[in-house]
């Protein structure tokens, strides 16, 4: 029997920061935690609660193995903000 997986602490707010200028955010969970939507442009997001957290073995190779549109591993809101391009 699978476990849920663990969500990260910083996740809800990264999630209203980008719902807060418009994006369309859903948390699909796997491979990576976010799908998000931004003026035309979609984007594969992977959240980890600081930046020496270590991705897993699964979202390691679909790092690797990715060859889609933007795929991004952010932090905190100001890196979720800065990804769709509305904060420098």
């Amino acid at each position: 029997m699978r476990r849920a997986a663990r969500v990260d602490s910083n996740q809800l707010e990264i999630v209203a920061a980008l719902r807060s200028v418009g994006a369309s955010v859903f948390v699909i969970g796997l491979p990576v935690d976010l799908l998000v939507g931004y003026k035309g442009h979609t984007f594969l997001v992977e959240i980890k609660d600081g930046p020496k957290k270590r991705l897993t073995a699964l979202q390691e190779a679909f790092f690797a193995k990715w060859a889609g549109g933007t795929l991004v591993r952010v932090d905190g809101p100001e890196a979720a903000l800065r990804m769709i391009g509305v904060m420098k």
